[in-house]
């Protein structure tokens, strides 16, 4: 599964949440099925201790007991979509391998009407009783007899709720292209909630076969894992049809999927002979087209890298319209969030392709890695998303060159995991997953994005050949089984006879990350390398007794040949010397050549100035520009160096040509902007980014020149927008001249200028801005311009405009999944933005709870809300609302929070006056 993001250039990753929709049930729930529910919830609280007794503690959690287990689901379901209920009946090949008088299955917002046991050639043995552990989403049916060893059936019949909380079998609002409004049922099973749609032994090593039939309206479609093998007329109702679906291989019940609803669809075939469909709302077959276009690409790419075939005759990817998290990849029926799979040809920009391309990479490595091999338990989720992170960047190297996605990782996923892994309050990547309820809370950047960063460096250390082995070898073993981290060590150990167990343990195991601490000495012609790592944080070095230490790959280039390593250790100790022959005295150094290494570097004040001409000649690579940067920006975060000095060094990327250079120069000076925020000179940071940013913005200019590409759409949009943002006059001028005739209809802009322009005009914009963006919102027709508008909004600076602005995020005019975006909007625009937002958060908490809870998307919500804030005070303010108002699912995020908060705090008080006194010299004339 990935994460949704506002716009992943910034990539900004949300995982699945389980957001919930306030609106009403359109209609009631037909009276006899609110009958036959009312009845069975009776009878189920006779039979139920839990129902009657709630516990005050949990108590530990238990897998589910192994005397029972399924070979086979027969599964029929009946969706209502005009009353949001289904009916559905479960025939289950079961193996019985203890003798037992009752099975513990996995339940949740399901009621059973009657359940019954069936031993082969034996006789029917009716369930007297339903005993639902509503705390552990668990019911267990209880057998007046013993049920012997052997193979069985069980048989239940169930009703159920098409809820509106995007998780289980839920209901997703359209609207068709006459203005009806209508409803499609469709799934969202990971982590823990194909239990909502059927009763199953709901845990991804529990894997069974399924067979499912759907009975549907005539004219809807209908969609599951597996190809449509019957369809015929479902003889007690006219309107209605019955649709069979093959038997799939063997799988998780996460990855069982369905989807009924009106869609189009556009179909190719890859060149290994899978049919592939990319299914789209209703008149928008054109926007599937792209993607298509990368799924047949990515298939054959997939088999081939892996040496394995897809194992299913189709796959089919869905635009859902209200979907939480990006994407989901139930196997051979995927489904998206529209933004993550839909592009226009005309109202598409760059990023927005680049995004549907990584994720569709992402979704399809998921068929093998994940849905073919399966981990054992959630502990190993990271091994899923981690793998499928770094491999969906390798995928679109290989569809798209032109993109230069590796140097984007770098600035999207690498960059983001350092930072939150060296706060006090992250977490180690395989972490120890009890409650179904844990699960949510590591779907988060260490699972995803540090995780693709240590399997992208495992890569680089093994190298391609062996690695590829390592990966068949594994493939080829667990097949349709599940697997523990340990198994995927243990093949790629095997096929690169390097100690891959032992090094990967220090990286997944603990916390954190080392700064590697360098100085050099020049003896004759070698130079003599002094290399010590220790734990780095964001509050400085660490200085404890019990030091942690990594088994640290380090590679090493000099200015010679900067795209070459001269040199590879593997750091197992806290210190050691590197010597490195025949370097000439001037010719630099430079550690972790293409910025693969998990660490921070921090050299020698010598080593440094020798290193940062490489930056103004561009003679170091553009991914090392970057890291260099960031690694400094991250120093004097951490107190480790003044701020002055990272400015200074920004200064010398005034030559700097390369997207995701600036792509990540400008991220780090929004960090330092919203930190002066909290103080008198912040126009002072605004003067300094105009500055920066004029040069290449004259050179860009606002029209896109014959033989430009995919990275200049890219680098325009990102320079406009941060000039516009800072209040550079002439782009302010233009900006404002462009959409008064986009707005009129006279020049509509290209997609790729319209976040730029849109930011640029309502951040120095009044309520007649405000309202003419909102009409546009209103008008659009597709997903991705409406949420261009809604990351934006919060730029508006009047503090009623703020207000209005927050109140439409929680409207019916905006999806549920989006709201957070529009609320994030807010927060990060500007002090009295997140002063607002963090205010109608507290206000609203209720319903914003109600809507996400347990999911990742509360968590999402909190960060962006209040991670800004510069003030102790605000630190204990957070922790203590939090203490009155649980968010399980949050917890951790809500400790990062008051961390970062107070290490801005710090940050602010240990270098506001030098940044204001550098500030003041820069614009003194020179004497």
């Amino acid at each position: 599964m990935l994460f949704s993001m506002s716009c992943r250039v910034s990539l900004s990753l949300i995982r699945l949440a389980l957001p919930r929709n306030p609106t009403p049930l359109s209609k009631p729930v037909s009276p006899t099925l609110r009958t036959s529910i009312l009845l069975v919830r009776s009878f189920n609280s006779v039979h139920s201790a839990s129902t009657l007794f709630s516990m005050p503690e949990r108590s530990p959690f238990v897998r589910l007991p192994t005397e029972v287990y399924p070979v086979n689901y027969g599964l029929r379901l009946k969706p209502d979509l005009i009353d949001f209920t289904f009916e559905g009946k479960l025939e289950a090949a079961v193996e019985v391998t203890q003798a037992t008088n009752q099975i513990v299955m996995n339940c949740a917002d399901i009621d059973i009407i009657t359940a019954s046991f069936v031993l082969e050639g034996g006789e029917e043995i009716n369930a007297t009783g339903f005993n639902y552990q509503n705390e552990d989403e668990k019911v267990t049916l209880c057998f007046p007899s013993t049920l012997q060893k052997g193979s069985g059936t069980l048989k239940i019949d169930f009703v159920g709720e098409l809820n509106d909380k995007m998780k289980g079998f839920y209901r997703s609002k359209y609207t068709t292209p006459s203005g009806e409004i209508r409803y499609a049922a469709v799934t969202q099973f990971e982590a823990t909630d194909a239990r909502r749609a059927f009763p199953c032994w709901d845990e991804p090593a529990i894997k069974a076969t399924f067979d499912i039939t759907l009975i549907v309206l005539k004219d809807r479609v209908a969609l599951s894992n597996m190809n449509v093998i019957d369809r015929k007329p479902y003889p007690e109702e006219p309107n209605l049809v019955e649709v069979k679906f093959a038997t799939t291989p063997i799988m998780s019940t996460y990855l069982v999927a369905f989807v009924i609803g009106e869609y189009d669809f556009v179909e190719s075939q890859s060149s290994d002979g899978v049919t592939v469909r990319v299914y789209t709302p209703v008149g928008k077959a054109e926007q599937g087209k792209f993607a298509l276009e990368v799924a047949t690409k990515t298939l054959p790419f997939y088999k081939d890298y892996f040496n394995v075939p897809y194992p299913l005759p189709k796959i089919d990817l869905i635009a859902i319209a209200d979907f939480a998290a990006g994407a989901m990849e139930n196997w051979g029926l995927v489904t998206y969030r529209e933004t993550a799979l839909l592009i226009d040809p005309k109202n598409s920009c760059a990023s927005s392709r680049q995004w549907v391309a990584l994720v569709v990479g992402h979704e399809l490595a998921h068929q093998w890695f994940g849905n073919l091999v399966t981990m054992e338990w959630w502990t190993h989720l990271w091994l899923n998303e981690g793998f499928a992170s770094w491999i969906e960047y390798l995928c679109v190297d290989h569809c798209f060159p032109e993109y230069d996605i590796w140097t984007q990782f770098v600035s999207a996923d690498y960059t983001r995991a350092l930072d939150l892994d060296a706060l006090d309050n992250s977490h180690p990547i395989e972490v120890d997953v009890g409650h179904p309820s844990e699960v949510d809370e590591i779907f988060d950047a260490i699972s995803y994005s540090k995780g693709a960063s240590v399997i992208r460096m495992l890569h680089n250390y093994i190298g391609d050949e062996d690695f590829r082995k390592g990966m068949n070898a594994y493939l080829l073993k667990f097949q349709h089984k599940n697997a523990f981290t340990e198994d995927l060590w243990e093949c790629l150990e095997q096929a690169s006879g390097k100690p891959i167990a032992a090094v990967m343990n220090s990286w997944t195991k603990q916390m954190g990350f080392p700064i590697i601490v360098v100085d050099q000495e020049q003896h004759g012609s070698d130079r003599v390398l002094k290399i010590s790592q220790k734990k780095f944080c964001a509050s400085g070095p660490h200085n404890g007794e019990d030091c942690p230490s990594w088994m640290v790959p380090i590679s090493i280039c000099t200015s010679e040949d900067p795209s070459c390593t001269k040199i590879k250790v593997l750091l197992d100790q806290p210190e050691t010397t590197v010597t490195i022959p025949n370097v000439a005295p001037d010719h630099w150094i430079k550690i972790n050549p293409g910025t693969v290494g998990f660490y921070r570097i921090q050299y020698s004040s010598a080593m440094l100035e020798s290193v940062l001409p490489g930056i103004r000649d561009l003679t170091l690579l553009p991914v090392d520009r970057l890291g260099l940067q960031n690694d400094l920006f991250s120093l004097a975060r951490a107190g480790m160096i003044s701020t002055v000095e990272v400015l200074k060094v920004m200064e010398a990327f005034v030559n700097e040509p390369n997207y995701t250079v600036w792509s990540d120069l400008s991220c780090n000076l929004g960090v330092l902007s919203s930190l002066l925020s909290h103080t008198d000179f912040h126009e002072d940071i605004q003067e300094f980014i105009r500055d920066l940013f004029t040069p290449i913005g004259l050179k860009l200019g606002w029209d896109s020149k014959p033989g430009e590409g995919h990275l200049d759409a890219l680098l325009r949009g990102l320079v406009l927008g941060k000039l516009g943002k800072a209040g550079h006059k002439a782009t302010l001028e233009e900006a404002r001249r462009r959409f008064k005739e986009h707005v009129e209809g006279k020049q509509i802009l290209s997609a790729d200028l319209r976040s730029p322009v849109y930011l640029t005009v309502l951040k120095h914009g009044d309520s007649t801005t405000l309202d003419t963006m909102l009409k546009l919102h209103k008008q659009a027709d597709m997903q991705e311009e409406k949420n261009r508008i809604e990351r934006v909004l919060g730029a508006i600076p009047a503090p009623d405009l703020i207000q209005r602005v927050l109140n439409f995020a929680l409207s019916e005019e905006v999806r549920p999944q989006d709201t957070v975006s529009v609320i994030g909007g807010v927060a990060g625009s500007s002090k009295q933005g997140r002063k607002a937002a963090w205010k109608f958060v507290k206000d609203n908490w209720e319903e914003l709870h109600n809507r996400y809870q347990g999911g990742f998307l509360i968590s999402r919500l909190i960060k962006l809300t209040v991670d800004g804030f510069a003030i102790d005070k605000m630190a204990a303010e957070v922790k203590s609302f939090f203490e009155s108002h649980h968010a399980p699912a949050a917890e951790r995020t809500v400790q990062q929070c008051c961390e970062n908060i107070l290490l801005n705090t710090a940050w602010l008080k240990r270098d506001a006056d030098d940044i204001h006194h550098y500030m003041l010299q820069r614009k003194a004339p020179p004497v």
